[in-house]
């Protein structure tokens, strides 16, 4: 038995509004389209069973078939729906907020491949349902949790997209990954290590950050910071052999990076944080 619909909306703070908010969440069994429609904000479509179409200015017409998602980002001109003579059940979220651009950033969500064809249609559902449950709940707690929840969803729905459109180079970036972890301390050309995996510099740069929501150059300089802070603290090493053992020649750039990463000095990261 079909459930009966669901529209919920909610406003989010007018002051210090969250850097992301879920303002509204519904589901519903559509027979029609929804037809040249901009949004003022982002929207995920959970289509769990049937058929039909998805059109944007960006990715052009596509043609949708549960179980699958796809994303409306704010001010793009939309339509979508089930095939002719046909209905489909489906989930949706509107959010908002200055983190959801910058998922659209990092490309884990895609103006120009907004649809996902989902292998695990249970770990999606499974989402939904606690995104509903927290939506309707409506105290702060729970909004909070509803959007930690559709981050999730974000993160599921572009491991999904990754491993459904290529799992070979799914396996390839998992290795270069590693393969720049490994050497993390050492001077990296990073076209070099695109080619060595067999990927163009932008492909690979689009690859690394879907895999591990950071640029190859921001994540080798994470390695070399983190480790900077463990030498700080676990040894009496000099700020000048420390910079040299994360691969930094300059102790004065190196003093610079980490002061203007960790906002504190490297001296002062030791002192504020070393067990005497």
């Amino acid at each position: 038995m079909t459930s009966p619909p669901l529209a919920l909306y909610r406003s989010p703070p007018s002051v210090n509004p969250p850097a992301l908010s879920v303002t509204g969440f519904g589901r519903q069994r559509i027979a029609v389209h929804v037809r040249q429609r901009r949004l003022p904000c982002h929207a995920v479509v959970l289509v769990e069973t049937g058929r039909g179409m998805l059109e944007t200015e960006a990715a052009g017409r596509l043609a949708i078939e549960g179980p699958a998602l796809f994303w409306l980002t704010p001010g793009g001109l939309h339509s979508y729906g089930p095939t002719e003579g046909e209905s489909w059940e489906e989930q949706w979220a509107l959010f908002e907020g200055p983190f959801a651009s910058s998922l659209v950033r990092q490309r884990l969500i895609s103006e120009t491949a907004p649809h996902v064809a989902l292998s695990n249609l249970r770990e999606m559902l499974q989402l939904f349902a606690a995104l509903r449950a927290d939506f309707t709940d409506g105290s702060a707690l729970a909004l909070n949790s509803a959007a930690a929840t559709l981050h999730r969803i974000v993160v599921q729905s572009a491991r999904q997209a990754d491993a459904a459109t290529d799992t070979v180079a799914g396996a390839r970036i998992d290795a270069a990954v590693s393969a720049l972890a490994e050497r993390a301390f050492r001077e990296i050309d990073m076209q070099q290590l695109a080619a060595e995996f067999d990927m163009s510099p932008a492909t690979f740069r689009r690859r690394f950050m879907a895999a591990t929501g950071l640029s190859p150059k921001a994540f080798q300089l994470r390695l070399r910071i983190d480790h900077a802070k463990q030498l700080l603290t676990t040894s009496d090493l000099p700020i000048e052999a420390i910079a040299r053992e994360i691969g930094i020649d300059d102790a004065f750039y190196f003093s610079r990076l980490f002061q203007n990463r960790e906002g504190l000095a490297p001296s002062a990261f030791r002192s504020r944080y070393r067990r005497q």
